[in-house]
């Protein structure tokens, strides 16, 4: 199966890439990659998008590019809409057009955060921001232009590639004695690489239902997350010395975009349906920590 992956450069497009060759031996479900950066696949430019999937033919398409950028697509709405709804809708009309499946990654951020137990793939969305207004837009383009579409929501997503909070934690606990870590927020770590591996067992099985929740086995706050973190990396002897983590308030560390307070997935009918083992967030974490450290010797 030929697969065209978006967003090459970014975590998830990594991790896709990174575990490909390990699920294809695994099940004998033969993949060849087709991992596509910005500049070659611009979601930017989503008049473009046709002519490509026409000259590259891909057997099933991974969307793994969005505009991520939380904060700055409360004033840059319209690029935002670009890349996360209206070049969705492009390649969802291609796929169906050719039928070919289409995964569509979306976030926890399409809920407002004021449920008190896990959200459920059916509950209703009511995004906060323009980031989660246009990720819902973009699950509704895929969803509804592509019999053959899935979503995929998850959150707090982090990896050995690119910018992510895990890093940002080292590099700041590198730089400061003490820091202060938001913990009215709580919502579920997802490692990347777990996460892909949830993809290709979701194209590999191709089950009726369309909308799946993905995140790691557990919940924490942000602070819940950074304490573990440094734990972790001098477990690991990234760090040498841990810097004195104190929890805050959303209120004390305010943001153009508002978060929800509350983001954490259901994840068992995903577990269920495809088969996954849950990984405890705080394992996937070490995990990650473990192939970060290799990497960098």
């Amino acid at each position: 199966m030929r697969v065209l992956i978006t967003g090459a450069n970014g975590q998830l497009g990594y991790a896709l890439q990174k575990t490909a060759a390990a699920f294809s031996a695994k099940t004998d479900f033969a993949l060849q990659l087709i991992a596509l950066t910005r500049a070659e696949f611009d979601l930017a430019q989503p008049e473009t998008l046709t002519a490509l999937l026409n000259q590259y033919k891909p057997d099933a398409i991974i969307n793994a590019a969005a505009y991520t950028a939380v904060d700055k697509a409360e004033t840059d709405q319209l690029q935002a809409n670009t890349i996360n709804a209206l070049a969705v809708a492009v390649i969802a009309r291609w796929c169906e057009a050719n039928q070919v499946p289409l995964i569509q990654v979306s976030t926890d951020f399409v809920f407002d955060g004021k449920k008190s137990s896990p959200y459920l793939p059916e509950d209703q969305t009511n995004p906060l921001g323009i980031y989660g207004q246009t990720k819902c837009a973009g699950e509704q383009a895929a969803l509804e232009n592509c019999s053959t579409g899935y979503v995929v929501r998850t959150g707090w997503v982090y990896c050995e590639q690119g910018n992510n909070f895990v890093k940002a934690m080292l590099r700041l606990g590198a730089e400061r004695d003490v820091l202060g870590v938001v913990a009215d927020q709580i919502g579920t770590p997802t490692y990347a690489v777990n996460l892909a591996q949830m993809i290709w067992q979701l194209l590999e099985q191709r089950p009726k239902q369309k909308l799946f929740h993905f995140s790691d086995a557990g919940v924490a706050s942000w602070y819940d997350f950074a304490v573990a973190i440094f734990a972790e990396a001098k477990r690991v002897g990234l760090i040498e010395k841990m810097p004195q983590v104190n929890p805050i308030a959303t209120s004390d560390y305010p943001t153009p975009a508002q978060r929800p307070a509350y983001s954490v997935l259901d994840k068992r009918q995903t577990w269920g349906l495809l088969g996954i083992a849950p990984c405890y967030w705080r394992d996937a974490l070490s995990n990650m920590l473990d192939a970060y450290k290799k990497q960098r010797t």
